[in-house]
């Protein structure tokens, strides 16, 4: 398994059982069995540097790089379904010392929580050198968050640059693992006394020593652990992200101490590269997940799909299945050309959503629009499913969502871009301004959000707190009260 996951290891001998239940002739179904819902790459095509995927209760829980001092995340029941999923403000930079650019988002459960990882600087530079770790800690079992800032990550008195950080979990002991500078950029490990905590110098078991490491930069980042077996290894990225030629490679565990770079054996070539048969260039910086019902390993990842592509926004994620070698290491296979359509995780049995409806926490009502014209106006009621209630959450990629209204496929739009309490929120068409931008930000946990649009900083908030269906929504200043919480819930 990809990586230690008690629901992984439950879900892989409840096949087991399964399967043989069918052997002996009892009716086992599909189980466990079926192709899940096709899908095709990019799984994200806005933003979609750095991806980490994680499944979870049923759902997916894409996050990746921003650039910016956001950090923003997917939920869907599907793969598929990240494609077009709302992207939530989970967190916000909080100071300047750690305001911005962020990169290299990762999320691991401990101690019923979730840990969310990712690497972040100062205002007014992007400069690698600059950047450190950091983790937030979610407020309870929610993906979702909220979250809450816990720690800077570094070695107790050594507060280098660091970017990419994962944890490796190995012989019952948590390892920060990284990326470093000495005269190249390596990778690093240090040891964790809990998930937030560095408790022992790094020290550097990776450099970029092979001429394929070396072709754009002297480059080992991106560290992913990965379990199969019994075998512990860490597939990494190498040579430079601005270039087509970023790739992975792997190390593998020898027994030994895993803060020795004696104990990590590296293979000669690249596992996964560019392929220019299928346009895809500089795929790297990869996470792994395990499909729902636990039989399957799955490889996540970016890439450019033009050679001239850099190290930027453009890079999309991109996601396809991979096998195991007969000597128990990782077999990538070569990366998939996009649009081709893929089975998807074998297990998935929800439907792909098409869209979603917009849920006011207080009235448990719709938001919803009737019509098509300009101007019409917004207001709540019943939930019945129809067009006027559904919206598509288009990503800006600038951390921002279009809403569009399914029936008449025009726009939520705070009218004439006012910025007071009560301004009339309504459906107009697409003007490509900040009053009909917005930004669903996480609240409460279970998956609450405010709607925040980017002009004004205000809310949508059912006038008055009404619950009586056509009760108006409005823009108000957030007042953290339960007739401004929304869910986002797919159909």
């Amino acid at each position: 398994m990809p990586r230690t996951s008690l629901r992984a290891t439950l879900s892989r001998a409840l096949l087991a059982v399964v399967l043989v239940l069918s052997f002996a002739g009892v009716a086992a179904g599909d189980a466990g069995l079926a192709a899940g819902r096709p899908f095709a790459n990019p799984v994200k095509a806005q933003k979609g540097a750095d991806p980490w995927l994680e499944y979870y209760d049923g759902n997916y829980y894409l996050v990746t790089t921003s650039w910016t001092s956001v950090l923003t995340m997917r939920k869907s029941p599907t793969l598929a379904g990240l494609a077009t999923a709302p992207g939530v403000q989970v967190w916000a930079g909080d100071q300047s010392s750690r305001c911005c650019n962020f990169w290299a988002p990762e999320l691991h459960p401990a101690n019923g929580r979730w840990y969310l990882y990712f690497s972040g600087g100062p205002a007014g530079t992007d400069y690698a050198r600059d950047q450190r770790v950091h983790v937030l800690e979610s407020a309870g079992a929610d993906p979702m968050g909220p979250y809450a800032y816990k720690n800077k990550l570094y070695a107790p008195g050594n507060d280098v640059g660091l970017i990419d950080s994962s944890v490796l979990e190995l012989n019952g002991q948590r390892y920060l693992l990284g990326s470093a500078w000495g005269s190249t950029q390596n990778l690093v490990i240090a040891p964790m006394s809990n998930p937030y905590t560095v408790s022992g110098a790094l020290t550097t078991i990776s450099t970029p020593t092979y001429s394929w490491e070396r072709q754009d930069g002297t480059v080992n980042e991106g560290p992913e652990p990965l379990y199969h077996n019994g075998k512990t290894f860490i597939v990494y990225s190498a040579s430079a992200c601005w270039g087509p030629n970023y790739k992975l490679g792997l190390l593998t565990h020898n027994g030994g101490n895993p803060l020795s770079a004696s104990s990590w054996t590296k293979a000669a070539q690249p596992v996964f590269q560019r392929n220019d048969g299928n346009s895809v260039y500089g795929p790297g910086h990869n996470g792994f997940f395990t499909s729902p019902d636990g039989t399957e390993d799955w490889l996540v990842y970016h890439a450019n799909d033009a050679s001239g592509d850099g190290c930027d926004n453009n890079r999309t994620t991109r996601a396809q299945k991979f096998t195991w070698n007969s000597d128990g290491t990782p077999n990538f296979g070569a990366p998939v050309r996009l649009g081709t359509t893929l089975d998807g995780p074998s297990g998935e049995t929800a439907a792909t959503p098409a869209a979603y409806t917009i849920v006011n926490r207080n009235s448990g009502k719709c938001l919803q629009v009737s019509g098509s014209a300009d101007g019409a106006g917004t207001t709540q009621s019943a939930c019945t499913g129809s067009s006027g209630q559904r919206w598509r959450f288009e990503d800006l990629a600038d951390d921002t969502s279009r809403l569009v209204n399914a029936g008449s496929g025009k726009v939520l739009d705070v009218a004439d871009c006012g910025t007071a309490d009560g301004a009339v929120v309504r459906q107009w068409s697409w003007l490509n301004n900040t009053c009909q931008r917005f930004r669903p930000v996480v609240t409460a946990q279970d998956g609450w959000v405010r709607l925040t649009n980017l002009n004004s900083g205000k809310v949508l908030d059912v006038a008055d707190c009404g619950t009586a269906d056509g009760a108006v929504v409005r823009q108000w200043s957030w007042l953290n009260n339960t007739c401004q919480q929304w869910r986002l819930q797919p159909v």
